[in-house]
């Protein structure tokens, strides 16, 4: 009884909720949690293996979320999912995935699998981020790369339908290098991507810090990692110091831990918001995620777009304030959260926030939406 009323309250609400306008909110104090949702392990849609998910955003034009898979090509050919999230400041009710489009290389194809890949022929996606076009809804989408098999990490504009349409231009920090002594790291490349308020600038930011930069954080240090501010054509505004937290805890002996950003959320101008997550892996081979959102801002931080180097550079880091960290909202899992974005206005004229982890199509991990009313 009480999961029908919860359900026909949402019902209710999603029209509620389209109905207002949905304006990015520019400053969040905390957030107030409302609910979780979560998909089947493995789920089959119109053909595909939904997992993986790493990005998400609200597509207000069509009232629709699209959210990316980082398969690489491996289950099925790289995609996104669309899909109907019914909520309410009370309740969120069950994810309706609506669709799901194939993403399109330059000449047409879909995107290789990594196994059979031959250099010159596309590339192999790693697809960690996408964002909805303000102005027209159209797709952006951003790729890891791949050190080991020399490809550079991209940024790509597509139609709804998948259609590339053309590719950010990038500055030769981002070339990787086989040898590691340059570059992005391997898997630490681009995770975050987020617009501007006003569409016309959008931000870019790498998941760790680059080889030349330093070592990565550790359960004593921290490390610095890149933001990048571009033009819509690929002008660099500014590019500037981000300071990682150390990894939260420490990890069994000879076990893995990271932690690093996976997504970022843009406030304006010069503010935004980082979603910044660590695994932690235990003796028994478990792993724990530890994730926190911070509110960044860039205002008075060094532009280090033209430092080859940050070891040994003088500069000011971007300033950084602790919105929220998961663990104090008391759900019996905090997984690996991938994705964030702002969704309608609530009735109380408040906005929505929305995050999705990435199951890395595990087992032992799940896909979770998870629903926050964004107090200003």
């Amino acid at each position: 009884m009480k999961k029908t009323i919860i359900t026909l309250i949402s019902a209710l609400a999603l029209g509620a909720c389209a109905q207002l306008p949905v304006q990015q909110p520019n400053t969040v104090s905390s957030l107030r949690f409302i609910g979780e949702q979560r998909l089947p392990y493995r789920m089959q849609f119109q053909g595909t293996m939904v997992g993986g998910l790493s990005g998400i955003d609200y597509d207000a034009a069509n009232d629709e979320w699209v959210m990316i898979s980082d398969d690489r090509s491996q289950h099925n050919p790289a995609r996104y999912y669309r899909a109907r999230l019914a909520f309410d400041e009370h309740a969120f009710q069950p994810v309706q995935l609506t669709g799901v489009t194939m993403l399109l290389q330059p000449d047409g194809s879909v995107y290789p699998p990594k196994e059979g890949y031959k250099a010159g022929h596309g590339v192999v996606p790693d697809l960690e981020t996408m964002r909805v076009d303000p102005r027209d809804a159209s797709i952006w989408y951003a790729s890891e790369g791949d050190v080991k098999l020399g490809l550079d990490p991209f940024v790509r504009h597509a139609t709804r339908d998948g259609r590339f349409i053309s590719e950010l231009p990038l500055p030769p920090l981002f070339t990787v290098s086989k040898e590691r002594k340059f570059g992005p790291r391997d898997n630490q490349a681009f995770e975050g991507l987020s617009f501007a308020p006003d569409g016309r600038t959008l931000w870019v930011s790498l998941e760790g810090p680059m080889y030349q930069d330093g070592p990565e954080p550790d359960p004593t240090h921290g490390a610095i990692n890149r933001i990048t501010h571009f033009t819509r054509d690929g002008k660099v505004l500014g590019q500037y110091a981000y300071p990682l937290d150390a990894i939260p805890a420490t990890p069994g002996k000879g076990k893995a831990a990271d932690n690093g950003i996976s997504e970022m959320l843009s406030l304006s101008d010069t503010r935004l918001l980082t979603l910044e997550r660590s695994g932690v892996q235990a003796d028994d081979d478990s792993y724990k995620t530890y994730v926190r959102i911070y509110e960044i801002d860039a205002t008075g931080a060094s532009d280090i777009q033209n430092l080859p180097t940050l070891q040994g550079a003088q500069f000011t880091q971007m300033k950084k304030r602790l919105v929220l960290d998961l663990a104090s909202v008391g759900l019996p899992i905090i997984d690996n959260l991938e994705g964030i974005a702002f969704g309608p206005r609530l009735a109380n004229g408040h906005a929505s926030l929305m995050l999705i982890s990435d199951d890395n199509f595990s087992k032992s991990q799940v896909t979770q939406f998870l629903l926050f009313e964004v107090i200003p």
